[in-house]
């Protein structure tokens, strides 16, 4: 019964459009009140300890790196780089997407904040190339969701602090399934622009490939900094965000001197209210996850599922089912926030790799990006694409397809995953 309170609770107040913080809070409220515990001292206390957390440092810092680094010129210098390698080959432009996605994912950590730099910058660019309009948006919004893979991911810090895992090792163990998304995007995207009548760049000589490498060589040492320091232990993710922020705010305005000191500001604020949205939610979870630990919801849910703990490949399929579904009605970061707890002991419980969960766990719920209704990165595309949700929805499912399989792939490998993982680590 505590299941359903919470859940009819929650899903009823967001069918009325309540913002999900709001939502997570008000099903926290009805399940005390269902037990008869209601205290707003608890409510409180939990808000602040959800929000004051270590590791939860590395986001505001990272979101501040994201920004710096598309004000400072460091994704302008990605796609030259990008342009320059694979360019000239015919649906280039399409290569370019993604491969530029593969390269700024190690910047970055945000799926929007990609969609959205690259986005701006390929899609006028592939539409005046003569590719279509709908596909190449839709291209850029798959390629967008590589970026909470491969670290530094944002997703994957939520998820770490929420189970309790180690940052580090859920980095690590991403970069794999990331470049496994690339190559995946890149076999569907020569099948499906096989024969367009598509503008060609001219091939670049080796010295002009060079020039771009140069041009582009500081936003490729950032990704070598931060995995190399984490597999070294040099720094904590947090520690690993901060030095990311400071990275791209030199290189903005020492090395390319494109970001002006006076534009700081308005960066400074654009960071501070996305940071604001991700560390209430955060809060809010902490409720509802106190509350889900204390009516035993987790323990309720492993019964039902019961049956299954002796077949961990099954059920994995119907989690990541679960999952999937749920995706096409909630963004990422609540997702996450909400589902972690209460799945987690489930999966201890059939003994399966709590990492290697993780990073499941986090490419399902990036998949969801791309699903309708709510899909955030289809919203962003749809704006910088300037089309409609019908539309990207025709472009985007050939790309959506062939990361879904990629998900079934690494369910039925896991090996994809934990053999890279133990190297790495």
């Amino acid at each position: 019964m505590t299941l359903g309170i919470f859940l009819g609770s929650l899903l009823g107040v967001m069918a009325l459009g309540m913002p999900i913080a709001f939502a997570l809070l008000f099903s926290g409220v009805a399940l005390m009140l269902y037990m008869d515990i209601f205290d707003s001292q608890i409510i409180a206390q939990n808000l602040i300890n959800g929000a004051d957390n270590f590791p939860l440092m590395a986001i505001p810092f990272f979101i501040l790196a994201g920004e710096l680094m598309n004000a400072g010129g460091i994704s302008k210098r990605i796609i030259t780089l990008a342009l320059a390698l694979v360019g000239h080959i015919r649906g280039g432009l399409g290569y370019v997407a993604i491969l530029a996605s593969i390269l700024f994912a190690g910047l970055s950590g945000s799926a929007v904040a990609d969609t959205a730099a690259l986005g701006a910058i390929l899609i006028p660019m592939m539409v005046k190339a003569g590719y279509d309009r709908n596909r190449s948006t839709g291209l850029i919004a798959a390629g967008g969701i590589i970026a909470p893979v491969i670290p530094p991911s944002i997703p994957m810090i939520i998820f770490g602090v929420t189970s309790g895992l180690s940052i580090t090792k859920l980095f690590m163990a991403g970069i794999v399934p990331g470049l496994l998304i690339g190559i995946g995007l890149m076999v569907t995207w020569g099948v499906v622009a096989r024969g367009g009548k598509y503008d060609v760049y001219p091939r670049k000589s080796p010295k002009e490939i060079l020039d771009a490498a140069k041009g582009a060589v500081w936003a490729l040492i950032l990704p070598v900094i931060i995995v190399g320091g984490l597999r070294g232990g040099v720094f904590t993710p947090t520690e690993a965000a901060v030095v990311a922020a400071f990275y791209a705010l030199f290189v903005g305005v020492a090395v390319y001197r494109e970001l002006p000191i006076r534009k700081l500001y308005s960066i400074l604020i654009v960071s501070a209210k996305t940071t604001s949205v991700v560390m209430f939610l955060a809060a809010a979870a902490m409720v509802s996850a106190w509350l889900i630990t204390v009516a035993n919801i987790p323990l309720q849910l492993t019964e039902l599922l019961g049956p299954l703990v002796e077949n961990p490949l099954m059920l994995l399929v119907v989690i990541n089912a679960i999952v999937l579904l749920v995706g096409t009605a909630m963004d990422l970061t609540p997702t996450i926030l909400i589902l972690t707890p209460v799945l987690m002991p489930i999966i201890e419980k059939a003994g399966i790799d709590p990492i290697y969960f993780g990073v499941l766990f986090i490419v399902n719920t990036c998949i969801g990006l791309l699903t309708p209704p709510v899909g955030t990165v289809l919203n962003v595309a749809c704006g910088v694409g300037r089309i409609s949700m019908e539309d990207i929805m025709r472009g985007v499912w050939p790309f959506l397809l062939v990361e879904i399989l990629v998900l079934i792939l690494l369910i039925l490998f896991p090996s994809l995953i934990t053999v890279p993982l133990h190297w790495l680590t």
